[in-house]
């Protein structure tokens, strides 16, 4: 796996924690399980990749606000 930067020093975390997940996007804040559709896991995992030469988290991008929406609904 390829950060977009062109460096393959990638960072991958799992983490389990089953309904004890805390979420803020701006004025919105979940509690709960992870939420399905925006590249960190969902369920009772918790999981991303991040490059540690940039920085950036590495997935599939833009998330569309239909499914921001549909993760944390207000």
């Amino acid at each position: 796996m390829k950060c977009t930067c062109g460096s393959e020093r990638i960072l991958i975390v799992t983490s389990k924690c089953s309904d004890l997940c805390h979420i803020t996007l701006a004025d919105r804040e979940h509690d709960g399980y992870v939420p399905y559709g925006l590249n960190i896991g969902g369920g009772d995992y918790l999981e991303f990749d991040m490059c540690l030469d940039c920085g950036m988290h590495v997935g599939t991008f833009p998330i569309t606000e239909k499914a921001v929406n549909e993760a944390l609904p207000e």
